[in-house]
Formats: C-alpha cells, sequence, structure tokens
C-alpha cells in the first residue's frame, strides 16, 4: 500500500468540510455554531486530517486561524470534490427527471438580453421547473465567478481565457462591436463617420474591465486618438440604452444585439470603423469540471442558435 492510499483510508470527507468551514469563520468556534457541532469536535478533526496528510494545516494569526500553505491546497482540491458532489447529485436527479435542474450562467448584459434569454425561453417553454441562475459582470469578474466554481459556464469574448490550462474554451460565432445611437441623434442621419470625429462626444460606457469597451479604446489608440472621457460609466446596458434615447449620447454595444428578436429598433449603429471590432462569441467552463446534463442542452441549444447569427456576419 503506497502513502496516498495510506493516507485516503484516513481520510474522512466530513473534516475537510471541517477545515473549510473554520478557515471561512476565522475560528474554530465560530465554525463549531456554524455546523452546529462542539469545539471539541472540531479539533479533533482537524487533528486527525493532520495526522492523516502529516503536515500542519492551519496556524494562528492576528486576524485568527489561517491556513497554511498545505492548508490552502487541500482547500482548494475540497471546495472541487464537494463541487464535484454536488454537481453528480444534480446529475442524477436531471437524469431521473430531464424535466427538472438548474444550472447557473455568467454572461454580459447583452448577452443575458440577447441569445441567453432565448435560449432560456425556448428550454423553460419545454421544461417549465428549469431553474437558471444568471449572473451578468465584466470579463474579468464573469471568469472569476467561473474559477471559484460559483457558475457553470461563462459566455464571453473576452480571450484572457484561452492560455489558462484550468479552462476550456469552444467557440459559438464571430461578432462585431459597433458604435450606436438613438435613431434622434444627429449622427444617426450620416452616411460615412471618422472616428476622429466622435472623440468629445458625450459617451455612456460599460465599467473599466468590460470586453467591450475595451475593444473601443483600442480603436481608438489604433488610430493614435485619446479614448474618450465617458459622460456616464455604467454596467446597466437598460441605462445606457435609455440614455441613447435622449438622443445626445453614443456607446458601445455587440453588433448581435441589433439584429435578435426584441431588439430596440430606436438604437441604430452608425457607420464609422472600429478596428479590431470583430471577436468570437465563447462558451467557456472549467476544463476537468465534469459539464452537467443541462450545462450540455444549453451549450446545444446555444449553438443552434448560433448558426444563423454566425451565416449573417
Amino acid at each position: 500500500m503506497d502513502d496516498i492510499e495510506r493516507i485516503a483510508r484516513r481520510f474522512k470527507l466530513h473534516d475537510v468540510r471541517v477545515l473549510i468551514s473554520v478557515v471561512e469563520a476565522g475560528s474554530m468556534h465560530k465554525a463549531a455554531e456554524r455546523l452546529a457541532t462542539s469545539q471539541p469536535a472540531i479539533s479533533r478533526a482537524i487533528a486527525g486530517l493532520e495526522h492523516a496528510v502529516g503536515v500542519r494545516l492551519l496556524e494562528r494569526s492576528p486576524r485568527g486561524i489561517e491556513p497554511t500553505q498545505y492548508g490552502r491546497v487541500l482547500i482548494k482540491h475540497g471546495v472541487a470534490a464537494f463541487d464535484e458532489f454536488r454537481q453528480g447529485v444534480k446529475d442524477i436527479r436531471f437524469l431521473a427527471d430531464p424535466s427538472t435542474g438548474e444550472l447557473r450562467i455568467a454572461c454580459s448584459d447583452a448577452m443575458a438580453a440577447g441569445p441567453v434569454l432565448a435560449v432560456i425561453e425556448q428550454l423553460t417553454r419545454k421544461h417549465p421547473r428549469l431553474v437558471f441562475h444568471v449572473a451578468t459582470g465584466a470579463a474579468v469578474t464573469l471568469l472569476r465567478r467561473l474559477t471559484e466554481r460559483n457558475v457553470e459556464l461563462v459566455i464571453t469574448r473576452a480571450t484572457e481565457a484561452d492560455d489558462d490550462e484550468q479552462i476550456y474554451v469552444g467557440g459559438l460565432f464571430e461578432d462585431n462591436v459597433v458604435v450606436a445611437a438613438g435613431a434622434q441623434n444627429r449622427w444617426a442621419r450620416r452616411r460615412r463617420i471618422k472616428l476622429d470625429e466622435l472623440v468629445n462626444e458625450p459617451w455612456t460606457l460599460p465599467p473599466e474591465g468590460s470586453a467591450v469597451g475595451a475593444i473601443l479604446l483600442e480603436a481608438f489608440r489604433a488610430r493614435g486618438l485619446a479614448p474618450p472621457a465617458a459622460t456616464v460609466v455604467a454596467e446597466s446596458a437598460i441605462l445606457r440604452s435609455r440614455l441613447l434615447a435622449t438622443g445626445r449620447f453614443l456607446t458601445v454595444i455587440p453588433e448581435f444585439s441589433l439584429t435578435l428578436p426584441g431588439r430596440d429598433p430606436s438604437i441604430k449603429a452608425l457607420p464609422v470603423e472600429l478596428p479590431g471590432a470583430r471577436r468570437t462569441m465563447r462558451i467557456i467552463s472549467l476544463r476537468n469540471r465534469s459539464l452537467s446534463p443541462l450545462a450540455e442542452l444549453f451549450i446545444d441549444s446555444m449553438r443552434a442558435l448560433a448558426k444563423p447569427l454566425a451565416k449573417g456576419k
């Protein structure tokens, strides 16, 4: 019997849960309250783990109890193990009754209101008891949610994940980012616009870290221009579209948002070229995380929806 097998025989999954709870709570006393057990029981569980692996997992600091470098490694893999276990239970339930299931997705505001909304509407019509949790935000935030295992899928045009060995990337369709304005805006009547003409216009832009916003900034810099100063910075696509409706503001949006059913007909793409604006929309998941049957169904449905979008480009 090798050392790994010997440790595995001594290992208790419950004790790993205790370790995670102690670190989250910052003390054994608080962890005991959280787990509805006694502090001596918490101490025994930690001692058993440390005996099994042969190293100290916790240490005291001015901020309370914190994990050692060994503890951090065990917690990282423990979180992954519990996540896989919970996902396994969900998969069994879904296989037993495909009309039920739960999926957590992260994407941009525009993607949530467009393709993701269309797929969710389609699937919930067929299976009314399905549950979807949709988180929106900047690309960096979305990817962090994924690596922390708070969501199962991320849909984004971000490229940061391409070189990350922990993340699997699959392409959906290519899409442009366009400069947009309300139908009443004076620029909406122009047939041709140069980017430098728009530098001093009122802009409403997504926050720093947005993949769409980054494309606009890169386009200005590629032309040797200083990026425009946003008058209104807002993550909400609804707020930005309302500002466009006033006829004063400009923004940047994915081109697909102007082609899908339910689009706002008062928003127009302006005839201005943005270098580097064509990017591939991607579905991203953790490479070594087993996809749930519902996630696979969602991906298949998203790819089916993406086919006409891809052909239209």
